[in-house]
């Protein structure tokens, strides 16, 4: 699909007229609707954070807004399991004497590999993010379920990926983090199979992040797609810049409205802007007007 560019302010007056009926209501429901929604604006360093080391990181955070952030790993910020004690109790200082809420990691563990030892070596990794997350005062790691081998019965990865998201969750709930797991990979970046993996997950603290993918499109729609999975979702959403392609987000944004979404919504940006803290706030101002 080839990716098309909307104006701001066409994008601007595309939500407007789709959230515009606030303005018909009585005002104290319009102001009960607008005090509903408590979601925030974070970023994730995927793109347009990856080669900011740690203060530059915060501080451009604190100068367009954005006061959420989740680390990618492998990025400028250096924040990775292997700091010291020291180290990540200087971490955990710099965002406690910030406005920016450091909100866990951005791994890469995913648990699908046919392979134990693979397999083990992805759930002990994660286990030791998720310590490392504890000691950044932090609340939760991203992992991924990935893909699904076409020589595996489907139904046995699907379990054997459930297992592990339960092994590192139970693991988790002894530091107080969350396991965010991505709706991520061929096919399992389709809704129906992240439904049939997390109707064997037992763990309360493994969440789903919604990651804003052309899937969540298929048949039998967005919003039933939505539904089917909105039990499970936890502290962050995913998204990509508001105002490139075809992503419905005025719809999702109602959707998660209507279910009094508290989390943070996560830019995980694509594009190379030229000024990207003029960007970032350029995407604060799209994300607050599809929250009102």
């Amino acid at each position: 699909m080839e990716v098309e560019k909307i104006h701001r302010r066409t994008f601007l007056r595309n939500t407007v007229l789709v959230t515009g009926s606030l303005g018909l209501l009585p005002f104290s429901s319009a102001l009960s609707a607008e005090k509903r929604s408590k979601m925030r604006f974070g970023l994730v360093t995927y793109e347009w954070g990856k080669d900011w080391d740690l203060p530059t990181l915060i501080s451009n955070c604190e100068k367009t807004g954005v006061l959420g952030v989740e680390l990618r790993t492998q990025h400028a910020h250096g924040v990775e399991s292997s700091l010291s004690k020291a180290q990540r109790a200087e971490v955990k200082k710099r965002f406690a004497d910030s406005p920016v809420t450091c909100l866990g990691y951005g791994s890469n563990y995913e648990y699908h590999s046919p392979d134990p030892e693979k397999l083990k070596q992805n759930i002990e990794g994660t286990k030791a993010y998720i310590q490392l997350c504890h000691d950044i005062g932090a609340t939760g790691i991203k992992v991924k379920p990935n893909y699904l081998p076409p020589e595996i019965p489907r139904e046995k990865t699907i379990s054997q990926i459930a297992a592990s998201f339960n092994e590192v969750g139970k693991f988790a709930q002894d530091y107080g983090q969350e396991i965010r797991v991505e709706v991520h990979g061929q096919y399992t970046q389709e809704l129906p199979v992240m439904k049939a993996i997390f109707d064997e997950v037992t763990e309360p603290n493994v969440k789903i992040c919604w990651n804003c993918n052309e899937e969540d499109l298929l048949s039998p729609g967005l919003e039933a797609n939505f539904h089917s999975v909105k039990k499970w979702f936890g502290d962050t959403v995913h998204v990509r810049e508001f105002n490139v392609g075809n992503y419905p987000y005025s719809d999702l944004f109602r959707l998660f409205k209507e279910m009094d979404y508290e989390g943070w919504i996560l830019l995980e940006a694509r594009t190379k802007p030229a000024d990207r803290i003029e960007a970032l706030r350029e995407q604060l101002e799209l994300f607050n007007a599809l929250v009102k």
